[in-house]
């Protein structure tokens, strides 16, 4: 029986708290699936602080200018994060993760990884600094770091990082997503012409997805 292709187009940003859960809960769902999907992920960049300096922002400080948020409120909100994202499969470590950062470069990497078709893995692998470790991921070395781990030569990654060739790459596929007009992410383009918004769960995710293979199915009947 041959697998039902399945093109999809994550949006997220890296620094965004419940991407990660979704993009977990998205692949759970096609494991689930994986003997009758076959499917492609690429990333559409979110970002939520575009103009976040380098040296990035405290948490704390960030939920108190935007939200007006107590310390009381912050501390609930993340302790049931927390919980929510082990029930995903992420750790998030908010001992550790204590700042937001200028999350364009690391969209950078994650484009450039789509040359080798590892930007699953570097997406995944920012995740774990990130949330996990809280390493800072606007961080040259750290991406580097990242990519030399997983096969990708550190110099030449320098280089394209620091290329307005690259820039411009990720700036049309900024415009892309803004055309989209989305209020809030993780979201998921399905074969184009679908859009799933949220982090939703693992049974929401393999019902979305099962409605393409029965559709493939009936086809191919229609075709015989």
């Amino acid at each position: 029986m041959s697998k039902v292709k399945i093109k999809i187009e994550a949006i997220h940003d890296v620094v965004c708290s419940w991407c990660p859960i979704g993009y977990n809960n998205f692949k759970t769902a096609l494991k689930r699936l994986e003997d009758e999907v076959e499917a492609h992920i690429t990333y559409l960049p979110f970002e939520l602080n575009p103009d976040m300096p380098e040296e990035g922002e405290t948490i704390v400080n960030y939920f108190k200018r935007k939200q007006k948020w107590s310390s009381a409120t912050l501390k609930d909100y993340q302790e049931s994060l927390v919980k929510t994202a082990q029930n995903a499969g992420i750790v998030i470590d908010f001992i550790k993760r204590t700042h937001y950062y200028n999350s364009r470069k690391a969209h950078k990497l994650i484009h450039l990884a789509e040359q080798f078709n590892k930007q699953n893995a570097i997406n995944e692998s920012l995740i774990e600094v990130y949330f996990k470790q809280g390493l800072d991921i606007s961080n040259t070395d750290v991406l580097l770091d990242i990519a030399e781990q997983l096969g990708m030569d550190r110099v030449s990654t320098q280089k394209a990082l620091s290329s307005s060739e690259l820039t411009l790459v990720l700036e049309k596929k900024i415009e892309r997503q803004k055309a989209l007009k989305l209020h809030s992410i993780p979201a998921f383009i399905i074969n184009e012409d679908t859009l799933v918004s949220g982090a939703n769960s693992v049974e929401f995710f393999e019902k979305v997805l099962s409605e393409y293979i029965d559709v493939d199915s009936l086809n191919k009947k229609i075709t015989v």
